[in-house]
């Protein structure tokens, strides 16, 4: 059984365990980020998210990169301050929220981590599995983690998002006033499933509140630097690297980062694990963050997207910085002592 409690360490010991090893120097990322970001200015491979109006009104030229080191420094080339909505990438940081509040055990009962290899807003997957959000990267499950946001009042559960958001930021976050409208009044499908769920049993609260709520925070506005520092903050156990100030424990990024790593990309996620072996996740209005534990943050924006909703030129920046900066967690080299 491979939840059984009895097989794990102690913290303390697998804390210990733990190795982070490193990047590059930083001339040699900056010189990365700058050669990269010509290598695919030029790919036209995508197209705008348009069923939400106000995301089709994007530049579709628009494109930032940006790292962040877990170490506090935070290295951007291009359209790195350009602020767009945080979408389904805020997924990942309401589960830490969620998860840090409830617990390990306690998420994963309720949520689920299995990936469902359908598109993000299937209802098929919640019928297939009699109910089950299945996990939280995916909406179904985005919207029972979110409506296990604490708070007595609607109010109160979106400051604790918000101000989480903000933390793992560094920097307090606002609502796109625009975004958030234009989603309110698409958003139909997501309260579909939002109902679905709270006809199984497998909503915490008000299937129309609950929608809203999550309709909000993918309507916070953000630039790549932000993402890249949230990222960063999950690859350097919980602690803001610009801030110093701890957001959730390291027990949780693990478990975020081991959602991610199912189903960050939906049903590319395999795909994506295959080719550039580190977890990450993606949204509609065209960022990407990708996490390498220990060592930091790549976030990009651009906003064509391919059919599965993934930025194009972020999962090719994504793909060529992970082999040129060495972050592909699979990859290894023989060790000297071994090598003849």
């Amino acid at each position: 059984m491979i939840h059984d409690s009895g097989d794990i360490v102690d913290a303390r010991t697998a804390q210990a365990a733990v190795s982070t090893g490193r990047l590059p120097a930083d001339r040699a990322v900056r010189a990365a980020l700058a050669r990269v970001h010509r290598r695919f200015q030029a790919d036209r491979g995508g197209r705008v998210a348009d069923y939400i109006p106000v995301l089709a009104e994007a530049d579709p030229e628009l494109f930032g990169i940006a790292l962040a080191h877990v170490g506090g420094s935070v290295h951007a080339v291009g359209d790195a301050d350009h602020l767009f909505s945080i979408q389904s990438v805020s997924k990942a940081f309401v589960f830490a929220l969620v998860d840090q509040e409830l617990g390990h055990h306690a998420v994963r009962r309720r949520v689920g981590v299995n990936s469902t290899g359908l598109p993000f807003n299937s209802v098929l997957a919640v019928e297939l599995n009699h109910g089950s959000p299945m996990n939280p990267m995916v909406n179904a499950g985005a919207l029972a983690t979110t409506a296990l946001a604490p708070g007595g009042s609607a109010e109160e559960r979106w400051e604790f998002v918000r101000r989480g958001l903000s933390r793992f930021a560094g920097r307090e976050l606002a609502l796109d006033e625009r975004v958030y409208a234009s989603e309110t009044a698409t958003n139909q499908r997501n309260e579909s499933i939002a109902r679905l769920l709270d006809s199984y049993g497998a909503l915490a609260r008000d299937p129309v509140a609950t929608t809203d709520l999550y309709t909000r925070q993918c309507s916070l506005a953000v630039c790549v630097r932000d993402l890249a520092v949230m990222g960063a903050t999950l690859a350097n156990g919980g602690v803001n690297p610009l801030t110093g100030e701890r957001v959730v424990d390291a027990e949780v990024c693990r478990d975020t980062l081991a959602a991610l790593a199912t189903a960050g990309l939906y049903e590319r996620s395999g795909d994506w694990l295959y080719e550039v072996g580190m977890p990450g996740k993606s949204g509609v209005s065209g960022g990407i963050v990708t996490v390498a534990p220990g060592k930091g943050s790549i976030a990009v924006f651009s906003p064509r997207l391919d059919g599965a909703g993934n930025s194009v030129r972020g999962q090719r920046v994504t793909h060529y910085l992970s082999g040129a900066l060495g972050l592909n967690l699979f990859a290894s080299t023989a060790h000297p002592q071994s090598a003849r």
